[in-house]
């Protein structure tokens, strides 16, 4: 783990109160039905042949535990058609960033229910909102396009994909703990589709019929409720652009803008690659010519660069609330692609070449790869195709 200096990384604190019964009421059987894509995983044969009460029960237990509530219970029971939760073990008012995410859950299931009445849903998509994130104890925002469908019909767990799963590694390698990850990770998709990872460039089309859904969204979680501001980091270049469309500023790769999702509250938006691009930065058969393994090198080196600062700017202004987003992320670059850059180097090789640590370090050593990190900050090389939707 590489510990960056200058910020002091603390665990989430608790309150001192969290000892409540809290009682929360969803809602009628079918919308609690519709909000929580029941059943998750079942077409002839259920995956996991769960009733609708233990599949609410089984996001609403991922909140608990990732808001750090690890004594809290959950239980949900029907009465007369409408849905309860006790939730035993968390703060008074933890109900209400629940509520309120269900809420906004409606204005996207009507946006989904548009889409399909106009014959513009593909069988393939899967309405999935972001349950089983924290609610309370966030500690910034990420802003991505859609959700992979195995998210929802495999894991029943928002958080569990290669592109959530790698960004986790990269938070833990910046000096979050493991198990505080989640706190960092809590997800807006533009898009609440869980869809097959194919289904980037057919879901920017869909982006009007969710506009009520996401601005609630980006303004319900960009808050704490004690009114503290979360910063946000927008991944994939379909999320930069939203960004640019919905609330105005450009936003580049490792670019600062700030939005007002609501009047007086400004927040400071980072942009970032999508996590999972690096993956096509780095294919040799997205470049030509007898060069394409060595252009495939270098571009992943940069991305490896631009995510590790991304990562460390998430990582330095959630930890440290109100820290100057300019300041934390000079300070960012110039560890991981100056000072840092032959660690950069040695965690490309390892997390995305699948070499040892030994092999990655010589690796690193050689000239024509000390050569290329030298250019850590110079443009990308042109790529034979143009990059995917992600």
């Amino acid at each position: 783990m590489f510990k960056l200096a200058g910020f002091t990384l603390v665990a989430l604190t608790l309150s001192a109160a969290a000892h409540a019964d809290v009682d929360v009421k969803l809602g009628s059987t079918e919308r609690v039905t519709r909000l929580f894509a029941y059943p998750n995983n079942c077409s002839v044969i259920c995956f996991r042949n769960w009733t609708l009460e233990q599949t609410v029960a089984h996001y609403l237990s991922q909140s608990v535990q990732r808001d750090g509530y690890a004594d809290a219970k959950v239980l949900v029971k029907t009465d007369n058609d409408q849905l309860y939760a006790e939730i035993t073990g968390v703060p008074d008012g933890y109900d209400k960033p629940l509520s309120a995410l269900l809420d906004a859950g409606d204005l996207a299931y009507a946006g989904a229910s548009k889409l399909n009445a106009e014959g513009k849903w593909t069988y393939s998509w899967y309405f999935f909102l972001p349950l089983g994130m924290a609610l309370e104890n966030r500690k910034s925002v990420e802003l991505l396009h859609f959700p992979p469908d195995y998210s929802l019909t495999q894991a029943q767990d928002y958080l569990r994909s290669n592109t959530t799963d790698r960004w986790a590694s990269l938070l833990t390698t910046n000096g979050i703990p493991a198990g505080q990850t989640p706190a960092y990770q809590t997800i807006i998709d533009i898009a609440p589709i869980a869809a097959p990872s194919s289904a980037g460039g057919d879901l920017e089309d869909v982006y009007d019929y969710f506009k009520a859904y996401q601005t609630t969204l980006v303004k319900q979680f960009s808050q704490t409720a004690s009114g503290a501001t979360l910063p946000m980091v927008a991944f994939g270049a379909p999320v930069r652009n939203w960004i640019k469309e919905q609330y105005g500023p450009t936003v580049a790769v490792l670019g600062l803008a700030s939005i007002s999702p609501s009047e007086g509250v400004n927040v400071p938006v980072l942009g970032s690659n999508h996590p999972s691009y690096i993956w096509y930065a780095a294919d040799p058969k997205s470049y030509t010519g007898d060069d394409a393994q060595a252009k495939a090198d270098a571009a992943g080196l940069k991305v490896m660069g631009q995510d590790l600062s991304a990562a460390c700017w998430q990582a330095g202004m959630g930890s440290e609330p109100g820290s100057n987003a300019q300041s934390t992320l000079n300070s960012c670059t110039q560890t991981w692609q100056v000072t840092q850059k032959v660690t950069t180097c040695e965690l490309f090789y390892t997390s995305i070449r699948d070499l040892s640590a030994e092999q990655a370090a010589a690796k690193c050593a050689t000239p024509a790869v000390k050569k290329q990190l030298q250019q850590l900050k110079a443009p990308l090389p042109a790529a034979a195709a143009p990059a995917p939707a992600l």
